[in-house]
């Protein structure tokens, strides 16, 4: 029961709903990217991912990186097909040609990669910081480390990490202590360690691009402090650098992806962008990472739903209501209920992770200023919503899935259980969920009064005639924003309190407009639909209440005002 890529279910929403080669073919940059290119690549990545990538999930799982005296071994067959991948170009499809990249656009990229983490979560974790090292580097390198490593990590012949943690610092980059001397030869000697570093050690590649979060002896305190350094596992000259991994740790899932401490020991870094400044560069590879991991939530529910749907199919239990002899579980209504929520779900995320992707190409290429705050905007918004909301259903809907196999789920053979266990981390890193939504409200939509978030919505309703139920979540939403705005003056802890509710309302009104889009262009969608109007989108009213509730305790507790 492996996982296999449905590109039909993509390429309809690709190409139907959201009409990228349309969209795309208006920017001179992709003026030859035509609907059957775009088939043709997705096609030949479906082919790679089914039949090098999914059949390692499992020995991923069960051997997992091995650790031996300072080494990483990856698990049986993640080399091999590491070396394929990047040999065949998949990681540079969306880097510059300038680079050695193929030039296509952001969102190819974006369905390889949901499809990567769906058949083999563990095994994507290697090349997932790949285009992200490659943005920051590009965006902040100096010439020098650009000739030197860009090629490098375009192609994907070397692996890059992102080395913020350390074990007092986790979400909280200030208090980072790693320290960065400046050397007369224009290099910095780094001291520290770094923990929860993914991939900090492995035998997939020659070599490995650190990027690395210090503090230079002239650093202010506090995040502003920070400066950025790529630190390389192998010295040009091919001696060893002093990054040290000092262990693996033992974790929950992801038994395929080496977590690793470092320990860096006088090692040779170069500064990436201005000193001081390291955090507005490694913001590059995070902003890309994040859209990546609501990816991953997308793609492991993807590879839950397709297990429990295909067991629902061939088990047999009890008779389905108005059946007259023992049914298949899939004629159920509690399972339908499961496997069509999850439905909407995946394809309303997929919709809204791949326009994202297209959004993503217009902020860098379209030539109308207008369209470009456009694109910003979306991103900016959006992209939070996904990495929390989907990465938290990637887990609870795994987690549903499971149950349609009852006790078989839970034990190992069918392979459903690791996909609740990879699934768990993803609502953690590359800033946590709670982080998101404090992001979301607090500087997203609170700052101009909700007005960022106002015009995302006027667009959306310009585009076509929405359902009254939509625009009146829309309408509901902006209220919200504007009220909260007003009384976070007077009660500055009021955001944080809500900011999981406001982020999860604004998910479930974009699920509603995907789910609205999708439904009007592929009227096969019907169990979804139901799902999604029956049992997903109520929870918006509760999470209005919620944050009413607490608007209403602060407006309540406010000074009367002076009498004139």
């Amino acid at each position: 029961m492996d996982y296999q890529p449905h590109l039909d279910d993509m390429q309809r929403l690709l190409m139907d709903v959201l009409d990228a080669p349309t969209q795309l073919q208006a920017l001179s940059t992709f003026a030859d990217v035509d609907i059957e290119l775009m088939q043709q690549v997705l096609e030949e990545a479906g082919k790679f991912v089914a039949n090098e990538v999914a059949p390692l999930q499992r020995v991923g799982d069960e051997t997992g990186a091995r650790f031996e005296a300072g080494r990483v071994t990856m698990p049986p067959g993640f080399r091999a097909a590491y070396q394929s991948f990047w040999q065949a170009g998949w990681p540079a499809l969306a880097c510059a040609p300038e680079d050695g990249g193929q030039g296509l656009p952001a969102v190819i990229e974006a369905v390889l990669y949901e499809m990567l983490s769906a058949a083999n979560h563990g095994w994507t974790m290697a090349p997932g910081l790949l285009h992200g090292a490659y943005e920051c580097l590009k965006h902040h390198g100096s010439d020098e480390l650009k000739t030197r490593y860009l090629k490098k990590i375009a192609s994907g012949e070397w692996l890059a990490t992102m080395c913020l943690t350390e074990s007092h610092a986790g979400s909280d980059l200030g208090l980072v202590r790693t320290k960065a001397q400046p050397q007369a030869d224009g290099s910095h000697r780094l001291n520290g360690g770094k923990i929860f570093i993914s991939g900090g050690e492995h035998d997939l590649t020659d070599n490995i691009v650190h990027l690395v979060l210090a503090r230079l002896p002239d650093a202010p305190p506090g995040p502003k402090g920070l400066s950025l350094f790529l630190a390389p596992k192998f010295l040009p000259d091919g001696s060893r650098n002093g990054v040290h991994c000092e262990r693996i740790e033992e974790k929950m899932g992801l038994h395929g992806s080496p977590t690793c401490v470092l320990r860096f020991e006088d090692a040779t870094g170069w500064l990436v962008g201005e000193p001081h400044r390291g955090l507005n560069a490694m913001f590059v590879m995070m902003n890309a990472a994040r859209l990546h991991v609501g990816l991953q939530g997308i793609g492991l529910l993807e590879a839950a739903w397709q297990k429990a749907s295909a067991y629902a199919q061939e088990r047999r239990q009890m008779r389905a209501p108005g059946a007259t002899q023992t049914s298949l579980i899939q004629d159920h209504p509690a399972i339908q209920r499961i496997l069509g929520t999850q439905r909407a779900w995946i394809d309303g995320g997929r919709l809204l992770a791949y326009k994202t992707a297209i959004e993503l190409d217009m902020l860098k290429h379209h030539p109308d200023a207008a369209r470009r705050e456009s694109a910003q905007r979306w991103c900016s918004l959006v992209t939070p919503v996904l990495k929390a909301a989907w990465t938290n259903q990637g887990f609870l809907g795994a987690s549903a899935c499971l149950q349609v196999f009852g006790g078989h789920g839970y034990v190992r053979e069918w392979g459903i259980e690791q996909i609740v266990r990879d699934a768990r981390v993803t609502m953690i890193y590359e800033g946590t969920n709670e982080i998101q939504a404090i992001d979301l409200l607090l500087r997203k939509v609170l700052p101009d009064g909700g007005a960022a978030l106002g015009a995302l919505f006027d667009e959306l309703s310009a585009e076509r005639r929405l359902p009254p139920e939509l625009l009146q979540r829309f309408a509901q939403l902006r209220q919200s924003a504007a009220r909260l705005a007003q009384a976070a003056p007077s009660r500055v802890d009021l955001p944080y309190w809500v900011a999981d509710d406001f982020l999860q309302a604004l998910a479930l009104a974009l699920l509603d407009w995907a789910g609205f889009r999708i439904a009007s262009s592929l009227p096969h969608w019907q169990l979804p639909a139901r799902a999604l109007h029956s049992w997903i989108l109520p929870e918006f009213a509760l999470r209005l209440q919620i944050i009413e509730q607490q608007l209403a305790e602060t407006e309540t507790a406010a000074p009367a005002p002076a009498a004139a």
